[in-house]
């Protein structure tokens, strides 16, 4: 079953405080273009620029996740992102108008709602999933970190924390598919020990925290209140009152799951893989997560994602083309020695596979080269071209009624030589929508799963005046 993208309907507007910077900030989502991704841009800088939603772009996970691009900061990036993720949406251009986003709630809750409240809308492009054909483990041993990812057909997710705490021992959490976010995994809070908040006023880290935003977890049977008065005035949050009643929640805060620290472990990690730029068909499993671990475990992906971009697309060549050679010349004109196409394995709404055999028939052999066969790159790019032709031609009506016309070739590049007895898997996308009969596509040519020739081609549609 074929997905289609995502985007919210309208935008939506929020205000909060950053939890670390303890900046007001007002924030908005809105609607993107397909293929867009997620992105944000800061309004509050003269140039407003725009920083990606990128693993390439992290710089820093301490207590949250922080991506940067040319010099300019996004922090606390987590929380929103899972949202979106959590609600399926892939894409929305997020302004905000200071460096971090707002805590809210301290967990995805309130970010999902506005995201509810104005609903979303399918965009004709498909869903392009990041999927598996093998196990993926990844291990920290000095840290204690464990992930591991295996083939699946929904995003799941598994994860154990464990701290040796009174409080806070070994829990576990799983989303069996992302439909169960935002009813399981949404609404959890962000949490903190309290021997921890010392250290972290002290780095700057927690300006904007509050009881409202934040779990904070109380190892010690007896506190001396003045100890307490004293963090709260570090806090800046000398009104505040706090209480300790043992081990247990400051406050006596309640939780709205028993194990809402690892729910809000498993909502950290929706929220860094989102980095990745793809949404996920895979079961995650890890163990003693954070936000480093999060971080370093989506760059393994992202580099199983550009190996698998090098494989080239995975074709089952035993299958019954779409079109076979009578079908493809019954849509183009050319005809031997200058046919170049053999069949047709997939048509997209954007994009085509097709597939030419290299025999030692080829007539080029008898001159390029006697004794060292080798297929010209020219006719690889008019092989490729005419690939485009047909993926062009099967968008009308009466395609033997056209021709495609070159009028540009951009990017064009040979890897490795192509020999008698080679396949070449040509798969093209389009780089824009066909408009006034323009189809400029992309195109990469494969050889036993790794580039031979690639090429970027501006066509031209046109019906034979013959025909009219």
């Amino acid at each position: 079953m074929i997905e289609k993208q995502r985007t919210l309907k309208d935008s939506v507007k929020l205000k909060g405080v950053g939890l670390h910077t303890g900046k007001e900030v007002e924030l908005e989502i809105e609607p993107a273009n397909e293929n867009f991704g997620y992105k944000f841009q800061r309004t509050d800088l003269e140039e407003q620029p725009i920083i990606e939603a990128d693993i390439d772009l992290v710089i820093s996970t301490e207590r949250g996740t922080t991506l940067e691009k040319k010099g300019t900061r996004i922090y606390t990036t987590e929380h929103l992102l899972a949202a979106l993720v959590g609600c399926q949406i892939d894409n929305a251009l997020i302004k905000l108008n200071a460096p971090e986003l707002p805590i809210m709630n301290g967990s995805s809750e309130m970010f999902v709602k506005a995201i509810e409240s104005v609903g979303t809308v399918e965009q004709n492009a498909e869903r392009e999933y990041f999927e598996l054909d093998e196990n993926i483990p990844w291990e920290d041993e000095e840290k204690g970190i464990e992930f591991l990812a295996i083939p699946d057909t929904n995003y799941r997710l598994t994860v154990m924390v464990d701290y040796q705490s009174p409080v806070l021992g070994t829990q576990h959490a799983s989303m069996y598919h992302i439909g169960e976010f935002i009813s399981e995994i949404s609404q959890c809070r962000t949490f903190v020990f309290l021997r921890e908040l010392e250290y972290l006023a002290k780095n700057n880290l927690i300006k904007g925290g509050d009881l409202n935003n934040a779990i904070v977890l109380v190892e010690r049977e007896k506190i001396d209140q003045q100890e307490l008065d004293s963090l709260a005035k570090l806090l800046g949050k000398e009104n505040l009152k706090v209480t300790v009643d043992g081990i247990g929640v400051l406050n006596s805060t309640k939780l709205k799951f028993e194990n809402e620290p690892a729910r809000h472990k498993l909502l950290d990690i929706v929220g860094d893989l989102a980095l990745l730029g793809k949404p996920i068909k895979a079961h995650i499993l890890a163990a003693r997560p954070g936000h480093y671990g999060n971080v370093e475990f989506t760059k393994i992906l992202r580099g199983i994602i550009k190996k698998q971009k090098t494989k080239g697309p995975q074709v089952d060549l035993t299958k019954a083309p779409l079109y076979n050679i009578q079908d493809i010349e019954s849509m183009l004109p050319h005809r031997f020695p200058f046919l170049m196409v053999d069949k047709v394995m997939e048509i997209t709404d954007n994009s085509i596979i097709g597939i030419k055999n290299i025999t030692m028939n080829e007539p080029i052999f008898t001159g390029h080269f006697p004794g060292n066969p080798v297929f010209p790159g020219v006719l690889q790019v008019e092989a490729m071209a005419q690939v485009g032709g047909i993926f062009a031609l099967s968008q009308v009506e009466e395609p033997h009624l056209y021709s495609t016309y070159f009028m540009k070739i951009d990017n064009v590049r040979f890897k490795q030589k192509v020999i008698p007895g080679d396949t070449i898997i040509f798969e093209l996308k389009l780089m824009s929508p066909i408009r006034r009969g323009l189809v400029q596509m992309e195109g990469k040519g494969y050889v036993n799963g790794q580039i031979v020739s690639e090429a970027e081609m501006l066509a031209q549609i046109v019906k034979d005046k013959s025909n009219d």
